[in-house]
């Protein structure tokens, strides 16, 4: 009887060592977990990338399998919305050490850790895809985001006008805020302009349409999942990652994917390099004529794919850069958004307001429907199109990470950037034009 206790115990113990959290096996993240515990209980917890890297890894990897495991809201994108959302809450109730918040705070802050990654996924998805179906996709979704940019507004107003809040209001600060592509490049400028025509500071500004931005991006969060759950149910509406149905035997990205199963290093950090090189030189254009680094990145990829340009060692080399990076650092990094760039207060702010909630619910709702329908017009799938395109109302470049994310779309980015730069850049032009024609 012992012997038999005895034998079930070790394998209870070998059943559990052979866990995974995530993609870390258990030994391996214990170890992470003691190093972690040690060094926040002696509040030595080095202030570098490899502290931020580590406390990043060990709550992510866990808050995933969390959310994984959420009855109704796994299928809400709910391992995002756990790793992104719940750090938040922590941090804004002090729950999690103050020795963790500021070293995630300052790797987020200080070395601008997002736009690596953008750099990477687009490099890697876009070298990794047909050609042919870049071309076609490229030139549809612009019509798509488009019409999203017509439907949206009118949408929202219709219904903020409804419940009690003027069409003014409704407009200049719920709707264009959510469409204005996100913080730093949407709502930043747009306060800015507001504050240049009408007698109100920028902070105050600032600070009313902040909560709308961070309510819009949780909101395509969520119906970025439900389009994913659409998409598993109703496999025609999805090409899972393509928005277009290829023209060539190969599917693009899947197709590379399948034939570097041995991943070649050098030709992944070819690929590497590659990012990094264009995105310097994306800072330097952005320097000249102020057209943001990723946006500068996205145009010379696209444009050197669509010409035949970007060898097949680069092509088979992205599509491993684009699996490391989407396997290895989304978790960590949509942890690190949550803890950095996610104000909680920001977000139960607009709660206590109904009718700015239902209009915020209603608007993004509105745009993630008018891409599904018109998408479908246009010969596209309806599926990833409206979760590409739902990017526009989120919180920029952490938006769309944690949009995409949820909708397990990551090889869409590039397609995000476009609804992300493109569809902010036309809403902040023109709300600040009609601000100053009719204020």
């Amino acid at each position: 009887m012992e012997a038999k206790k005895t034998l079930n115990n070790q394998n209870l113990f070998q059943k559990f060592i052979a866990l995974h959290i995530g993609i870390i096996p258990m030994p391996l993240y214990l170890i992470l977990t003691l190093g972690y515990i040690l060094l926040t209980m002696e509040n030595q917890m080095p202030d570098d990338m490899l502290g931020a890297l580590g406390i990043m890894t060990l709550f992510s990897f866990i808050l995933e399998e969390v959310g994984k495991h959420i009855p109704v809201l796994k299928s809400l994108g709910g391992k995002v919305l756990v790793v992104t959302f719940l750090p938040s809450y922590l941090v804004y109730q002090n729950w999690l050490p103050k020795g963790t918040v500021r070293v995630v705070t300052n790797f987020m802050t200080r070395n601008n850790f997002l736009a690596f990654f953008i750099a990477l996924l687009i490099v890697g998805s876009i070298s990794a895809m047909n050609r042919k179906t870049l071309i076609k996709a490229s030139t549809r979704i612009i019509v798509v985001l488009l019409i999203c940019e017509l439907v949206g507004p009118i949408l929202g107003i219709a219904v903020g006008t409804l419940l009690g809040l003027s069409a003014w209001k409704t407009y200049f600060y719920v709707v264009a805020p959510i469409m204005a592509g996100g913080v730093g490049e949407g709502a930043l400028p747009l306060s800015l302009g507001y504050a240049a025509i009408i007698s109100m500071t920028q902070p105050k500004i600032f600070a009313m349409i902040l909560p709308c931005v961070m309510l819009g991006s949780l909101v395509a969060v969520i119906l970025a999942g439900i389009l994913k759950k659409i998409g598993d149910v109703h496999p025609e509406w999805t090409g899972n990652g393509r928005l277009v149905e290829s023209d060539e035997a190969e599917s693009g990205l899947d197709n590379l994917t399948q034939k570097s199963n041995g991943a070649d290093i050098e030709k992944m950090l070819v690929s590497g390099v590659l990012a990094v090189a264009l995105y310097l030189l994306g800072v330097w254009v952005n320097s000249v004529i102020h057209l943001p680094a990723p946006i500068v990145l996205l145009i010379v990829v696209m444009a050197a794919k669509m010409l035949g340009w970007i060898p097949a060692s680069l092509q088979a080399g992205g599509s491993s850069l684009y699996s490391l990076t989407v396997k290895g650092i989304t978790p960590p990094l949509l942890f690190g958004v949550g803890v950095a760039m996610t104000p909680w207060k920001s977000l139960i702010t607009v709660f206590t307001n109904v009718p700015m909630l239902i209009t915020i619910v209603v608007t993004v709702t509105g745009i993630v429907v008018a891409a599904f329908f018109s998408a479908k017009f246009l010969g596209m799938y309806p599926v990833d199109t409206a979760i590409a395109v739902s990017c526009c109302s989120g919180q920029g470049g952490t938006g769309a990470l944690a949009i995409l994310a949820a909708g397990d779309r990551m090889v869409l980015m590039p397609f995000a950037q476009v609804a992300v730069r493109l569809g902010g850049a036309i809403t902040v032009t023109l709300s600040i034009f009609l601000m100053r024609l009719f204020a």
